[in-house]
Parts: structure tokens; C-alpha cells; sequence
């Protein structure tokens, strides 16, 4: 997969999760909601300076380490798979999610969370938790298909 492939998709995956937090900043007052189908999708405006569930709420510089490793080791396999369709398109889709999170940690100290499931006890996400969410299952069904990163 050429480059300027991978290039143009993490640009399109960033930019619409920039847009979408951007949007609901803007049209949504912080902690209010909005329901989009009753009883199981709302759009709230929730500022998390945390992890899933507000875990390590305000650690900013433990995400950001996490963030230069997780960043570094992704393309690193990028690099060593870079022959394999799968494995470029679900880490492609992998660090799109974790750099769009890191935008927002990094110029607000907080990311953006907006899509809430009402019919389960689940926590506010965002568009790059769906990418890094999707990224990790397709490198997952990738390991499994070809057996191993080598």
C-alpha cells in the first residue's frame, strides 16, 4: 500500500474526529445531552481528562508517554508490514485514534467524548476511542488469519 494512501487516510480519519469534537463543542454546552434514538444513543458534550471511565483522571503526562510509545511501536510494525494490506490498514486506523486523542489532550488537556449508549452502563466515547477500538480488532483478526507479525 503506497504511502500517500496511509498519509491521506490518517489525515481523513483525524480530520473527522477534529470536525466531529469541534462541532459538539461548539452546538452542545458542556455535560448536556442530547438524544438522537431514545433508549440507546444520546450525543453529550463530556470534557474527560482521564481514560475510559475517567480512570487516570488528569494524567496527562502518563498518557503522553503512553502516546510516544504506542505511536513509535505502530509504526515501527508499519514499516516491517509494510507489504501486508491488513496490517497497514488497521494500524493505519489504530494511530488515526490515538493521535486524534492526543490532539485534544495536548492543546486542551482534555478530550472531547460525545457518543453515549443509553441501554447499557458504558462510557462516553469518541470517534478516535471508534478507531482505536476498530484498529485493535482488525490487527487482532489480522494475527490471526496470518499467524504472527513476521
Amino acid at each position: 500500500m503506497p504511502i500517500v494512501y496511509i498519509l491521506i487516510s490518517l489525515c481523513a480519519l483525524v480530520g473527522i474526529d477534529q470536525a466531529i469534537k469541534i462541532w459538539i463543542s461548539s452546538n452542545i454546552s458542556e455535560t448536556s445531552s442530547t438524544t438522537i434514538i431514545p433508549g440507546v444513543l444520546s450525543i453529550t458534550n463530556l470534557h474527560n481528562s482521564g481514560a475510559a471511565w475517567s480512570i487516570l483522571e488528569g494524567q496527562q503526562w502518563l498518557f503522553s508517554i503512553i502516546t510516544l510509545v504506542a505511536v513509535v511501536a505502530i509504526v515501527y510494525f508499519m514499516i516491517k508490514l509494510k507489504g501486508r494490506k491488513l496490517y497497514l490498514t488497521s494500524t493505519t486506523i489504530l494511530l488515526a485514534g490515538i493521535l486524534g486523542n492526543f490532539i485534544n489532550r495536548f492543546l486542551q488537556g482534555y478530550v472531547v467524548d460525545m457518543f453515549q449508549v443509553d441501554f447499557i452502563n458504558f462510557p462516553v466515547f469518541n470517534f478516535a476511542d471508534i478507531c482505536i477500538t476498530f484498529g485493535i480488532i482488525l490487527l487482532f483478526f489480522a494475527i490471526l488469519r496470518d499467524g504472527d507479525l513476521d
